[in-house]
């Protein structure tokens, strides 16, 4: 496309024909997940396309999750649009072989979308968050794609009274005009206070057979409720369209539980992150060096368990985005 931005010819094709397209991160291949085989597997893997397990043998978890979510989308009829920075040029459809060398690497940055700039001038290499996915959304040709799926979004951390912290995911959701197929905003974070930001930005919070946000790794509380909910991936595909005839330029949550069989109490979660708190305040950790602690405390705690969740979440989820792809391509 131009010497920032590499559109792979399959995903260009799709995009022309109008044909099913799912954007996936790869923040979570190259920042998010262990360098070494998972040890033990969702239980939600016992119900997915073989081509999904398979690329969890003999791989390190993190270079396995980028070829399972593509493979999840194919296995249902859509195509995947994986995204990450290689060298300076922001990549929409990165190959197997592109995603197993950003796994690899050690020098390799967390590319959120104010750094895409920089990072291409400097030649640089990275894994692409929500926010910095989105921005590739928005820039995919021959027309931008319409569903993004990833895991938990970016929010309010806590503490924000003190030291206000607010991803950049909010706004480039509000102003990226793509469904976000998300299990919530991470647990670690200020959810209440988050639910709030997304109400002011305008951003449809649309529970998928929910009327509760999800908590990332747990299902919703009552407390914490979605402004819509959407039965399955037709009448999700449905209220997005009419989301954009109204907002074309916005966004929108598609909020999807856990699958069932591998979600985690709330109770334990919340113990964990009050222990990983603690922890932080002992330590004298603040800012960015507080999620690393709390996701320590939250592993520990669960027993590692909570990594076959986070895969089961994301691959879930590029389920659902790619069964609310092929409804919206049908429309």
């Amino acid at each position: 496309m131009n010497d920032f931005v590499r559109i792979a010819p399959e995903v260009r094709d799709a995009l022309a024909a109008g044909q099913p397209v799912v954007a996936l991160e790869t923040a979570a291949v190259t920042h998010g997940l262990p360098r070494e085989p998972i040890a033990k597997a969702p239980r939600h893997f016992d119900a997915v396309h073989a081509s999904v397990r398979d690329a969890f043998v003999g791989r390190a978890a993190n270079a396995a999750l980028g070829r399972a979510l593509a493979a999840a989308v194919r296995a249902e009829g859509a195509v995947p649009a994986t995204v990450g920075m290689l060298r300076g040029r922001l990549v929409i459809g990165l190959t197997d072989a592109e995603v197993d060398e950003l796994a690899a690497m050690r020098e390799v940055r967390k590319i959120s979308s104010r750094d895409v700039p920089s990072a291409c001038v400097d030649g640089a290499s990275g894994g692409t968050t929500v926010a910095g996915t989105i921005l590739a959304c928005r820039m995919a040709a021959p027309a931008r794609i319409r569903v993004f799926a990833t895991g938990g979004i970016g929010g309010v951390h806590r503490g924000y009274a003190e030291r206000p912290d607010i991803s950049a995911d909010l706004v480039e959701i509000r102003d990226g005009g793509t469904m976000v197929v998300t299990a919530g905003a991470k647990s670690i974070l200020d959810l209440p206070a988050t639910l709030e930001i997304l109400d002011t930005l305008g951003v449809p919070t649309v529970g998928f057979g929910t009327a509760h946000f999800p908590l990332f790794l747990s299902n919703g509380t009552p407390a914490l409720r979605t402004s819509g909910e959407a039965r399955d991936a037709a009448s999700a595909a449905a209220i997005f369209a009419a989301h954009q005839h109204f907002y074309p330029e916005r966004g929108m949550l598609l909020c999807v539980p856990p699958p069932a069989a591998d979600a985690l109490p709330v109770e334990l979660m919340e113990s964990a992150i009050a222990q990983g708190l603690a922890e932080c305040a002992r330590r004298g950790v603040s800012g960015p060096e507080v999620t690393p602690v709390l996701l320590s405390a939250v592993a520990a705690a669960t027993g590692g368990v909570s990594l076959a969740t986070n895969l089961a979440v994301l691959v879930h989820n590029a389920q659902v985005g790619a069964r609310v792809a092929v409804a919206l391509a049908s429309r």
